[in-house]
């Protein structure tokens, strides 16, 4: 059995779906979450309520502004007097295919998608890496996407940003080894969340859903389960791995 006792994980986006099953199996390995939200605040207390052990509590902020992620930090460091794990689940997908759209909506997808995905997940490494090589180490896990690696026609802005949050990781991995701290990273493709619920409807679902031999998709404890073992004792040395979780629907060599 794994033991994060007393250790600090602080989660972004993780009032529901992903975020939410990783809080739950961290906070029953005996770490103390930091429960992050935008805007939903009654599903942060739901995700909350539902945590194991003592000592979790709630920080608010948008990530895709650089001062609310510097305050997001700040908060958790003041209420617990450090950070071991962070985790950079937040993110946001929109449609903008190219010959559907307007130039208007264009940017803008591309702008919120690559401020939240993207330098989002960036600055908060950067906040919370500051801490960690004050403290002698941590781990950091960003969850990134098999986007990345086939594509998102008709969302690009989501599959660059996703391309390019694995190239970040993998250059902080190589620059923050030294500080003993250590950079994952885990890309699923479908998972059962309210994100990907529209997707997985009715004739489209059932496309999905056949894209890998299993004949379904991820359930979001599966992509829990990669994060904690990235984030584990004894697992510093798979720096800069990138782990598939998308039930053989897309294998890259």
């Amino acid at each position: 059995m794994l033991d994060f006792t007393d250790k600090v994980v602080l989660i972004t986006g993780s009032s529901r779906g992903i975020g939410r099953s990783i809080a739950q199996l961290f906070a029953g390995q005996g770490a103390r979450i930091a429960v992050h939200f935008h805007a939903n605040e009654a599903a942060a207390k739901e995700t909350l309520s539902s945590l194991t052990g003592k000592g979790h509590f709630i920080v608010q902020g948008d990530i895709a502004d650089p001062n609310a992620v510097a305050g997001i930090v700040d908060h958790v460091v003041a209420h617990t007097g450090r950070i071991d794990v962070l985790i950079n689940n937040a993110a946001i997908y929109e449609d903008h295919p190219l010959a559907e759209v307007d130039y208007e909506t264009w940017q803008q997808s591309w702008r919120a998608t690559i401020d939240t995905n993207l330098l989002g997940a960036a600055n908060l490494c950067y906040c919370a890496a500051q801490q960690m090589i004050t403290q002698g180490g941590g781990r950091i896990v960003n969850v990134s996407s098999r986007g990345a690696f086939r594509g998102e026609p008709t969302g690009p802005a989501y599959g660059a940003s996703k391309a390019a949050l694995n190239a970040m990781s993998q250059s902080l991995a190589k620059y923050l080894a030294p500080y003993n701290i250590s950079v994952g990273v885990v890309a699923p493709g479908f998972v059962e969340t309210d994100m990907a619920r529209d997707a997985l409807i009715g004739e489209r679902g059932r496309e999905v859903r056949g894209q890998s031999p299993f004949n379904r998709v991820a359930r979001p404890e599966e992509v829990a389960y990669a994060v904690l073992f990235l984030a584990s004792e004894g697992a510093e040395f798979m720096t800069g791995a990138i782990i598939d979780i998308n039930g053989a629907s897309y294998l890259r060599t």
